[in-house]
């Protein structure tokens, strides 16, 4: 059901995106950049968080970038907490593997981190475990309405 409330968003929408579905897994970053041919950096991981009040965000990244607790405590002056498994569904209407900001079973206020600025086309999940959308970046900020972040551990420099 998830992957159709996905698909049902693009169309109320009229939005041009289409979500891919395959027999590949694409629950992790790694299979899913396997899956999809792309390099892992290249998926839009979706992590859910919940805050004290109970609210429930998402926060986008690159495939292989790492919250920073100190940053992601001076946004939202807070600790950093997943949503625990047993609520992801409840909270955002898509399984674990599968969680995207699009379809949601209710409206979530969605960040972008800036680490996804490296990429003109990204691929979040598309509502399950074997599904992904292709959207451009620019795109993804207007579809759902994210606010850019910088909540990512800085990327050590090579030597």
């Amino acid at each position: 059901m998830s992957v159709e409330s996905v698909k049902k968003f693009f169309e109320d929408n009229n939005l041009p995106l289409k979500v891919e579905e395959t027999e590949g897994d694409t629950a992790t970053v790694k299979t899913a950049a396997a899956t999809w041919g792309v390099e892992e950096d290249q998926i839009a991981k979706t992590m859910g968080y919940k805050l004290k009040s109970g609210e429930y965000i998402l926060i986008l990244t690159k495939g292989g970038a790492r919250v920073d607790n100190k940053k992601f405590k001076d946004k939202f002056k807070e600790k950093a907490t997943m949503i625990p498994h047993d609520e992801v569904l409840e909270a955002t209407g898509h399984p674990i593997g599968g969680v995207c900001p699009f379809g949601l079973k209710r409206p979530l206020r969605v960040y972008l981190d800036k680490t996804l600025k490296e990429f003109e086309i990204v691929y979040p999940a598309g509502g399950s475990d074997h599904s992904a959308v292709k959207v451009p970046v620019d795109m993804l900020e207007g579809i759902t309405q994210g606010e850019w972040v910088d909540v990512c551990k800085d990327p050590v420099p090579a030597e």
